[in-house]
Formats: structure tokens, sequence, C-alpha cells
């Protein structure tokens, strides 16, 4: 199956990234390339492309894709949250801006094999690194009652979560639940009729929720993005185009902390600390899709992108 990603906000995030032409930018969530693609474009045989990615398969892709654009191109198969570590082992020292498209891509949802949709007949799997461990059928075999209802309830903002983990534990002591059809049955089942005929498919919470946990989404988001802002040069840029509330709660308010100026508790009337505040905000608010791009491509319609420049 060909690797396509539709970028969201492409137009957005290459004008906010404000492009130097011999400058050094990092993809962290390469996917299809199609953010990286327009990153290129605009950068000469001096300029770098850093481009991140958990997926072999995003990797693979985007060196085709990307192979006949003159600048410089670093592939690691690796997490965006290891940025630091990623730049020091590449002996690049600080960049000129980064991009993060949050989530799972268009190709991992429409590669049945891979299991991340409801919409398709699949195992349970789950992973954006195939090398990982841990799959969303184990998560939904062995984890407990408890620890279910908490990550659905948590993770994919499902007011059903108590009764969608009761029927799992249900329906595993019969047999194991393996497939991806099987899960939407149970979930169907347990969410009622009434409940089921308005709003998003039924599934869509749960298998966010499974999605979020077997990657270990949000565990290391917060610390990511500082260490995103660490490594910018005065003037770069950080986009992160976020699709639930739940990341996009974090970005924000990792945003509004680093662009503080002072960290003093409210208590001391004078200012002690002498913060400075690292970034500032391209936009007060987030950029949303526009229409033409909503009827384009429905899966932008939760997107928010945020922006912050280096101070």
């Amino acid at each position: 199956m060909e690797f396509q990603h539709a970028p969201v906000m492409y137009q957005e995030v290459l004008e906010n990234l404000e492009i130097k032409k011999e400058g050094i930018y990092v993809d962290g969530t390469l996917g299809g390339a199609g953010h990286a693609s327009g990153i290129c474009m605009n950068l000469n045989e001096k300029g770098i492309l850093v481009g991140i990615d958990r997926d072999t398969d995003a990797i693979h892709a985007s060196q085709e894709r990307l192979k006949d654009y003159i600048c410089k191109k670093i592939y690691v198969h690796d997490n965006y949250v290891n940025i630091k570590e990623i730049i020091r082992n590449h002996e690049l020292n600080k960049i000129d801006g980064a991009v993060l498209d949050l989530g799972v891509s268009s190709f991992q949802l429409d590669n049945e094999e891979r299991g991340f949709s409801y919409m398709k007949e699949a195992s349970l799997d789950m992973r954006m690194n195939k090398t990982d461990t841990v799959t969303a059928q184990d998560i939904i075999n062995t984890y407990s009652e408890d620890e279910l209802k908490k990550i659905i309830k948590e993770y994919g903002e499902e007011k059903w979560a108590s009764r969608i983990a009761n029927f799992i534990i249900k329906e595993r002591k019969k047999n194991t639940i393996r497939t991806t059809s099987r899960l939407v049955e149970i979930i169907k089942a347990a969410i009622p009729a009434s409940a089921r005929r308005k709003g998003p498919h039924p599934a869509k919470r749960t298998f966010q929720a499974l999605r979020i946990e077997v990657n270990n989404e949000l565990g290391l988001l917060q610390e990511a993005v500082y260490d995103f802002i660490d490594v910018l040069n005065t003037g770069g840029r950080l986009c992160i185009i976020t699709f639930h509330s739940l990341e996009d709660r974090i970005v924000k308010n990792c945003f509004n902390e680093a662009a503080k100026k002072c960290t003093c508790p409210p208590t001391v009337p004078i200012c002690i600390c002498e913060g400075k505040a690292k970034v500032k905000k391209v936009s007060s608010k987030p950029i949303y899709p526009s229409e033409s791009e909503l009827e384009r491509n429905p899966r932008s319609r939760s997107a928010k992108l945020r922006i912050v420049e280096k101070v």
C-alpha cells in the first residue's frame, strides 16, 4: 500500500515557519512527508531537513518522495520526544523551526493490517512503531476493568467508559478479543441505542483511547514541547497540530508557561525570579482548517494549529 498523507493546514504551517533557505528544520511526525515536502521545496543545498517517525513505512515512503529535493535530508526512525538526543547525535546545535502533526496518519488509518480503524476488519494492533511489543489486543485482554475504564474515560473522553469496560471483561472471559470488528460489536452493545444514533461513530472514542495508550502519545508530550523550544534558535518557530482536546490542552498549557515572563507565586508582591519568556505566541488563538480544506479532507475537522516563536 502506498503511503499517502494529506497534510493538514499545509499552507498555514509553511507560512508560519518562515523558512530560511539555509536553515535547519525538523518534521517530528514525518508521515507521508506532506509538510516535509513543502519545507524541502523552500530549502537550498545548504538547508537541512530532519525527518523523524516511529513508523519505518513512513521513513521509506518519505525517502522516495523527497529524493529529488536538493537540501540535505536526515531520516531518523525514532520518537520525536527524543529530539535533544537526535539533534546531538547528528551534530546539530540548534534548529530554525519544527512541525509536529500529532495523531495517526491517513496511511495508518487506511492500512487494514495496522488495526487503527474501527471501519476496517483487522487484528487489534495500533502500534505506530511495529517493533514495539504491546498491542491493543494485549491491552483489551489483560488490563483490569478499572484500568480499561480509566483509559477509555480519560483518553477517549467517553461517558460510557464504565459500561464499555464491563462489557469487554465479560466478553473476553468467553473468548479472546482479537479483531477490530469484534471490539466494535462489544462497544455497540455497551452503548444504549439512543446514544448511538447521534454524534460520531460509537467506537471512535474507545479506539482513540486505545491508540493513545498503546503508543504512550500523551506520556511524554509535555516534556517534548519544552525540549523542542529549548533546541530552537532565536526567531525559530514551533508549529504543533493537535486533533483532540487532551493533547491540545497540554500544548496550550506548555506554550502559556513558556511565554510567561514571571514565575513568582501570586503571593509575592514584587517579581524576584527575574524570569524571562522563552517564546512569544505567533497567534493568540489556535488556527483552524479553512472551509475548503474541510471539504477536501474531512479528517482535518478537529485539527488546531498553535505556533510559538523563540525569543
